[in-house]
């Protein structure tokens, strides 16, 4: 009689997922809305930076998240990125000016930079190694819903109120996700009280480089979603969709689709084989919707952009804990975390700068940004060829 796997679905992990859920919707509510608001306080021409500069703090701040979640403690981090949220949803309305905005969106990174960093790590300690990419890719799943949810709900009461209010209601749904993490049980057995030590950060603190080969894939794919981020809301108006969210909702929607076996694929078959199929789709998505000039082109480009990032993310979440080592989970997280903000922000500082709000530059941005994710499959290729006799689970 085969043993009994022991389950994924306890109270905590329901708590997490939760808590991910509400504090996706909040920030990503805001995504469709931000570029016409920028529009109205007259920085039109600096569409790339409002998610380059949101990243570009998410991004420096994952060596002080990795290493407070190694010392301090997985829940105390996980609240500090909410509160970031809270505060900032509380000061869009008051902040007014081009210069004071995109000073709110640099603080606002924090909140990305914090919470996900330690969210992965306490995902790791409650589950079983055996079953890390299917929880992963669960959890994955609440913060997809709340990355569905979040664009329409923002879109709608934008539509319905005013955008003030969308800010408000970003920075409640943050304020729940607080006071779930901090009814958590603290998953870290050496903790520490927090001193200002914690905040020095050597080189040694910066990066794992056992993380490194899954740090390059995530860099060179999620470039693709910096381009997204930055050009689908303009993309979306001139292709006559009222309700701007439209793409984030279908993609979403098929990458909740996928996640609820794609984490046990890569458990399964190997990181690498899934991934790689994650990439291929991922690349061919970009492309379909720079080809295809029209809402159902979008609707398809959004529904595999979905699915490949379905495949790939909790195989990327999971590839890097394999390479990781348990005393330095959270920098290894951190270092993914920085290559996926490296990655977007990228894409959206380029993405802006070529694109200048001259709409007839879009599809040529796509291609370009398809040639750029494929590279990712070359560079799997290289390291499989040189580390497969040497790894498990590959």
């Amino acid at each position: 009689m085969s043993e009994k796997k022991p389950s994924i679905y306890t109270l905590q992990f329901a708590l997490l997922c939760v808590s991910s859920l509400l504090f996706s919707s909040s920030f990503n509510m805001m995504i469709p809305e931000l570029p016409n608001y920028l529009v109205s306080l007259g920085g039109a021409e600096h569409k790339g930076l409002i998610i380059a500069l949101f990243t570009l703090t998410a991004g420096i701040s994952r060596p002080f998240s990795g290493k407070l979640t190694d010392h301090w403690g997985r829940v105390p981090v996980m609240a500090v990125g909410s509160i970031v949220c809270v505060v900032c949803g509380l000061l869009y309305p008051i902040i007014t000016g081009v210069a004071g905005f995109f000073m709110l969106r640099l603080v606002h990174g924090f909140s990305t930079g914090f919470k996900p960093t330690a969210t992965s790590a306490y995902v790791a300690d409650i589950v079983p190694k055996e079953r890390w990419g299917e929880a992963l890719g669960m959890h994955g799943l609440s913060f997809s819903i709340g990355g569905a949810l979040g664009p329409v709900i923002g879109s709608t009461i934008v539509h319905y109120f005013d955008i003030n209010t969308m800010f408000y209601c970003s920075s409640m749904l943050a304020f729940f996700s607080i006071v779930i993490v901090l009814n958590m049980k603290e998953t870290l057995a050496t903790k520490q009280k927090f001193k200002g030590s914690m905040l020095k950060i050597s080189r040694y603190d910066i990066i794992d480089f056992r993380a490194m080969p899954a740090a390059i894939v995530t860099f060179l794919t999620y470039v693709g979603y910096g381009v997204i981020l930055t050009l689908i809301p303009d993309w979306s108006e001139h292709l006559g969709i009222q309700n701007k969210g439209l793409f984030f909702t279908a993609y979403t929607l098929s990458s909740i689709a996928i996640r609820f076996f794609s984490g046990k694929v890569s458990d399964k078959y190997g990181r690498i084989k899934v991934i790689v199929v994650g990439v291929i789709l991922v690349s061919i998505s970009i492309f379909i919707i720079g080809y295809q000039e029209g809402i159902n082109g979008l609707l398809v480009g959004a529904s595999i952009y979905g699915i490949g990032t379905g495949i790939l993310s909790p195989a990327l979440n999971a590839w890097t804990i394999d390479l990781s080592v348990p005393q330095f989970r959270g920098k290894a997280v951190a270092t993914v975390y920085i290559a996926l903000e490296a990655g977007i922000g990228l894409g959206a500082l380029f993405s802006g700068y070529i694109y200048h709000d001259i709409i007839s530059r879009i599809p040529q941005i796509m291609y370009g940004c398809s040639i750029i994710i494929a590279l990712a499959l070359i560079y799997m290729y290289y390291w499989h060829s040189k580390n497969k006799t040497n790894n498990i689970n590959v």
